[in-house]
């Protein structure tokens, strides 16, 4: 595993294409648009690749059957010093979950939770959905009186508070402003939730949402993303939403929100 420099990073951008499943946010790193960090097999003509998004969600996709990187993703994989937060890594063609299997044989453990357990790669399932118009415009809505909603401007982006926090998928305020979408709901004045926009890319956006503890179950999260959406059909933009099949609450939002359930794929987590 060599680091890519930022330079060359254009190198990836013919392989990602022939991942078929949702990889926008490998894309924000091979286009630049947010710093990451993308690590190959040969710098002159990388083969095999792993991109890492600063917020940890890693895609690995290319040649399979190349045993020195693939004992060096082991390792790295298995040495909680060479990062400072969790990595969640999706693999593409299937030829990699088999050599996964392989590789973290006796590490892998299935997990309906993130842990923190050393040495422990846990596997869950990443689902991919697909949007269904006519669902979304004919779904019951929910109205709830106390709720505001604002366009996240400079002032609500830096002060966000609780476990909301989106510099992870912009490199500045200013870059967010310039790039980014996202509204912000307050309940009696009081922050409570934001949906946002961590991958904009042709006609697809992807949909975030953070919602603070205060004020989760409440219907705030359906309601902030249903703006979201609106401001994607407006648009002309595709809503996109994928999450871990184990994360019931945002499985059963993109539910009620009118998405389908497209694809089903192995998720990895490797801790720090």
């Amino acid at each position: 595993m060599i680091l890519l420099e930022k330079n060359d990073f254009h190198k990836a951008i013919e392989p990602l294409r022939l991942v078929t499943f949702n990889n926008l946010f490998a894309r924000s790193v091979v286009e630049r648009k947010v710093s990451g960090k993308i690590f190959v097999d040969n710098t002159d003509n990388p083969k095999t690749f792993y991109i890492l998004h600063p917020y940890g969600m890693g895609l690995l996709f290319g040649d399979w059957n190349n045993p020195e990187f693939n004992s060096k993703f082991k390792d790295y994989a298995l040495n909680n010093n060479v990062r400072n937060k969790t990595e969640s890594i999706q693999a593409f063609p299937n030829d990699w979950n088999v050599i996964i299997m392989k590789l973290f044989s006796s590490t892998l453990k299935k997990s309906e939770r993130e842990t923190s357990e050393k040495g422990i790669i846990n596997i869950n399932t990443r689902v991919n959905f697909k949007f269904n118009r006519n669902k979304y415009i004919n779904r019951e809505k929910i109205i709830l009186p106390h709720v505001e909603i604002k366009k996240t401007d400079s002032y609500i982006y830096e002060n966000m508070s609780g476990t909301i926090d989106l510099r992870d998928f912009w490199d500045s305020k200013d870059d967010f402003l310039k790039h980014g979408v996202a509204f912000s709901a307050f309940y009696d004045s009081e922050f409570a939730a934001t949906a946002f926009s961590p991958f904009i890319h042709d006609n697809k956006l992807e949909i975030g949402v953070e919602t603070a503890v205060k004020f989760r179950k409440m219907g705030i999260a359906e309601i902030i993303c249903g703006v979201l959406i609106d401001y994607c059909l407006d648009n002309s933009y595709e809503p996109v939403w994928a999450c871990r099949l184990e994360n019931t609450a945002s499985h059963k939002l993109a539910l009620k929100l009118g998405f389908d359930p497209l694809l089903e794929i192995p998720y990895y987590i490797i801790n720090k």
